[in-house]
C-alpha cells in the first residue's frame, strides 16, 4: 500500500511566512504572471504548490538586483535564459556604476572647493555623457579643424593624436580627471582655440632657417626663465648666441623666431596635457613658457 500523498497546496499567507514575503507582494507578482497561482480554493482564494516557495525566492532575488518584472517573467517561464539576463544587466550596472562615479568626482570637487554652483552644474552635465558622446566631441572638432588641409602639412599629423581619449573615464575617475575632461570640452570648443590648431596644421613645409638643438632651447631658455633674465637683456643676447650661435644675422634671428611661433602655443601643449591626465599618463613639464622665452630673445635682435 502506498502511503505517499501529495503536498497540500499552499494558501498565500503560509507562502508568506515560508519566504518572509509580505502577502502584497506575492499578490502583486501573480497579477504580473510572474508567481501563478495553482489553483484556487472553495473560497476562491488562491493556493500555491510547493515549487512555488523556490520560485519567489528566485523572483525576490532577481528583483533586489534590479531587473523589472518582464524580464523576471521571462526569465521564470524559461523563455529567456538567466545568463543572457545576466550579461545584459552586467552590462546596465557597469553603466550605472560609471555614472556613479563621476557624480561622485564632480562632488568631491565641491567639497574640496574646487569649483562654483555653475561650474558644478556644467561638471555634472559633461561627465554624464557616454564615451560615444565624448569621443564625437572630439572627433567633431578634429575633423572640423583639419578639413580640407594637406596631409603632407607639418602639422596634419597632429590630428590623429589629437583624438587620443581614453574609451572611458577610469573606474573611480579622479577630481583632476574629471576637471580634465571639463576644461577639454571647453578647450575644443573655442574657437580662437580652433584656429590657431588649424594654422599650425597648415604651416608650411619648410626646415627651420637656422639650426638649432630644441633640448639646449628647453635647458638654456628654461633656466633663464627660472633666474628671471629677461631675453632682451645682454645676459638674454648671449644665451642665444651660445643656441644659435653668434654669427647669425638679426633678420635670420627674427625669421628662426617666426618660424617657431607658429607651432608654440600654450593652449596646444595644455591639449596634451589634458589628454595626459585622462590617461592617466605620468605628466610633462610645459616646454612652451622655455620656446616663448626663446623666441622673444630671437625677436630682441630686430
Amino acid at each position: 500500500m502506498n502511503d505517499r500523498s501529495e503536498p497540500s497546496p499552499l494558501t498565500i499567507g503560509e507562502l508568506a511566512r515560508l519566504t518572509g514575503v509580505p502577502v502584497r507582494t506575492i499578490r502583486f507578482w501573480s497579477d504580473a504572471g510572474v508567481l501563478p497561482a495553482a489553483g484556487r480554493s472553495a473560497g476562491g482564494y488562491r493556493l500555491y504548490d510547493t515549487e512555488a516557495v523556490a520560485r519567489l525566492h528566485l523572483v525576490r532575488t532577481l528583483r533586489d538586483l534590479g531587473l523589472d518584472l518582464p524580464t523576471v517573467e521571462r526569465v521564470v517561464t524559461r523563455r529567456t535564459g538567466l545568463t543572457e539576463v545576466a550579461r545584459t544587466h552586467v552590462a546596465v550596472l557597469d553603466a550605472e556604476i560609471r555614472v556613479l562615479q563621476a557624480r561622485r568626482a564632480v562632488m568631491r570637487s565641491v567639497a574640496e572647493g574646487h569649483c562654483t554652483a555653475e561650474e558644478m552644474r556644467l561638471m555634472h552635465e559633461l561627465s554624464q555623457l557616454s564615451a560615444r558622446e565624448r569621443r564625437r566631441i572630439i572627433d567633431e572638432f578634429v575633423d572640423e579643424t583639419f578639413a580640407g588641409t594637406d596631409p603632407a602639412a607639418p602639422g596634419a599629423g597632429i590630428a590623429q593624436s589629437m583624438r587620443g581619449l581614453p574609451e572611458d573615464l577610469p573606474d573611480e575617475p579622479t577630481v583632476e580627471q574629471v576637471e580634465a575632461w571639463i576644461e577639454l570640452a571647453g578647450l575644443v570648443a573655442d574657437p580662437g582655440f580652433r584656429e590657431r590648431v588649424r594654422q599650425m596644421a597648415t604651416g608650411q613645409a619648410e626646415p627651420p632657417p637656422v639650426p638649432h638643438d630644441p633640448q639646449a632651447v628647453l635647458t638654456e631658455a628654461g633656466r633663464a626663465l627660472d633666474q628671471g633674465i629677461g631675453p632682451e637683456s645682454a645676459e638674454g643676447g648671449e644665451i642665444v648666441d651660445r643656441l644659435v650661435g653668434p654669427g647669425v644675422p638679426a633678420d635670420e634671428r627674427a625669421r628662426l623666431a617666426d618660424s617657431l611661433e607658429r607651432f608654440t602655443d600654450r593652449r596646444v601643449e595644455r591639449y596634451w596635457q589634458l589628454l595626459g591626465v585622462l590617461n592617466d599618463r605620468p605628466p610633462f613639464p610645459p616646454s612652451v613658457p622655455a620656446f616663448e622665452w626663446f623666441i622673444a630673445a630671437l625677436s630682441a635682435a630686430r
